[in-house]
């Protein structure tokens, strides 16, 4: 079965908290026992040495009997819970008591450990070679009586003992620590189910998204980086239907614009040949072949123009001009087709200085494209305003029309290929719908800007802008966009 993510990070957290909970364990097992022996052992040390003073040195000088010496050490014994026993310098057990469960003392300390050191302080963790049953802390003090050895005081203390407190101690440490990982991991499972399922749902949804269903919605409206990424994923998906339609409609208008010339140019050719056509009207339909083929030729060129555009860049050549004179020579370009519509264009000079830095042949193309497209979409009768002003180190170029304008709901398709605002293309409006989007890479090349203000049926506005002359440094002469 296919774990998810959070699966695996559940799994992983579990796995390494388990880890640190038993090294932790063991740690503080090892650290507490040691602590507990430690002090334990120090405390039997005080407490042989409180026995020595009280009670085996009076025996040894005589003032205390055997009998009442035999009952102190039991006292003591059973205080303690402890076995005690006392040695003379010869290693026999003269005076001895054992704790519960402890074996009696044996008859010499020797028979346990030959030549056993007699002298020197000593402290052992063990069963005391074999003796006991179970592990004891054993601490063994030396007497002296006027400065000679006179025997040694022994005090076994079972560590059973310690490990009842050694588990009580840890005890109130694992349990809260236990019962905060146990909720940690529960929290942890929680959570991540709550972000997993919004994240299924987007991975469901993305997979309907790729099979080119863009209607499907997230339906997640939390307000935190998962509900971000859906209305991402909705935006998404909303301009990838938006080009889908822009797809079908590219296949469709670039099969019309060429198979509208291409059907004329044979049914025209087609009707000269088999004598349809009569001869003396020959030469006017051999004309409207010849204007379909520029039509087709024009077409192909600017499709190769504009992917060579995108896969290439421009090369650009800067150089200073005016952009005035520019604008009034592509004015006088178009008077042929204005004075034919009855259309009047109208220009606005607002600029002090209009010299500008740029590649000239680029903007002249630029400024030919919106033109002419003002030109088509404008009716008869009315006007065409191209106004130039400055702000700063840049001059803006508009060229506004009384045209049809674009509706508000395609207002950026103007820049897509093939997009024409008009979808009837009338034979006015025979144009490829490659220029706005020449003219929108020509300007990017320059790294400028160039927008579209437009209303329907009130007409349409495009600005781009330049930059002047004197901010552009003069020491180059060519730039690769």
């Amino acid at each position: 079965m296919k774990r998810s993510f959070f699966d695996i990070i559940i799994l992983i957290f579990t796995l390494f908290s388990i880890v640190v909970f038993l090294s932790i364990v063991f740690y503080s097992t090892n650290s507490t026992r040691n602590a507990l022996i430690e002090e334990k052992t120090e405390v039997l040390t005080n407490e042989a040495f409180l026995i020595a003073e009280q009670s085996i040195s009076h025996y040894i000088h005589g003032t205390y009997s055997e009998e009442y010496t035999e009952q102190s050490i039991s006292y003591y014994a059973s205080t303690l819970k402890a076995s005690i026993w006392y040695a003379d310098d010869l290693g026999r057990i003269v005076i001895a008591a054992s704790a519960e469960g402890h074996p009696k003392a044996p008859s010499n300390i020797n028979f346990l450990k030959q030549d056993f050191d007699l002298i020197n302080a000593q402290n052992f963790v063990g069963n005391f070679y074999d003796y006991f049953n179970d592990d004891v802390i054993t601490v063994a003090i030396p007497i002296k009586t006027y400065g000679n050895p006179n025997g040694m005081i022994f005090i076994h203390s079972t560590v059973s003992e310690l490990s009842d407190l050694q588990k009580d101690l840890l005890q109130a440490t694992y349990v809260p620590f236990l019962l905060m990982l146990i909720f940690s991991i529960a929290m942890l499972a929680l959570i991540s189910g709550k972000i997993i399922k919004p994240i299924k749902k987007l991975n469901a949804v993305a997979a309907e998204y790729a099979t080119g269903n863009f209607d499907v919605k997230t339906d997640i409206k939390a307000n935190n980086e998962i509900g971000q990424l859906a209305l991402t994923m909705e935006y998404m998906a909303s301009e990838l239907s938006k080009l889908d339609d822009y797809r079908r409609d590219f296949i469709s208008n670039i099969s019309h614009d060429f198979r509208s010339p291409l059907t004329s140019i044979k049914g025209y050719i087609v009707a000269i040949l088999d004598g349809t056509i009569p001869y003396e009207k020959q030469d006017r339909y051999l004309n409207i072949v010849v204007d379909e083929t520029n039509r087709l030729s024009k077409l192909t060129s600017s499709m190769l123009q504009l992917n060579d555009l995108n896969s290439y860049g421009i090369w650009l050549v800067f150089k200073e001009f005016d952009i005035v004179d520019l604008v009034k020579n592509a004015i006088d370009t178009f008077e042929g087709k204005c004075v034919k519509k009855h259309i009047s264009i109208i220009l606005n000079n607002h600029c002090n200085e209009s010299i500008v830095y740029a590649d000239k042949t680029k903007i002249q193309q630029v400024i030919y494209n919106l033109i002419d497209n003002a030109i088509k979409f404008t009716p008869g009768g009315n006007r065409i305003f191209i106004t130039l002003t400055e702000k700063n180190e840049k001059i803006f170029v508009s060229v506004k029309d009384e045209g049809c304008g674009i509706p508000a709901d395609k207002g950026n398709q103007g820049w897509v290929r093939f997009y024409k605002a008009d979808s009837s293309r009338g034979r006015d409006k025979q144009g490829t719908g490659l220029g706005l989007a020449i003219t929108k890479e020509i300007i990017k090349a320059h790294n400028e800007n160039i927008n579209v203000v437009s209303t329907e049926g009130i007409g349409s506005e495009f600005t781009f802008s330049l930059t002047k002359a004197n901010s552009k440094e003069q020491n180059t002469n060519r730039e690769d966009s």
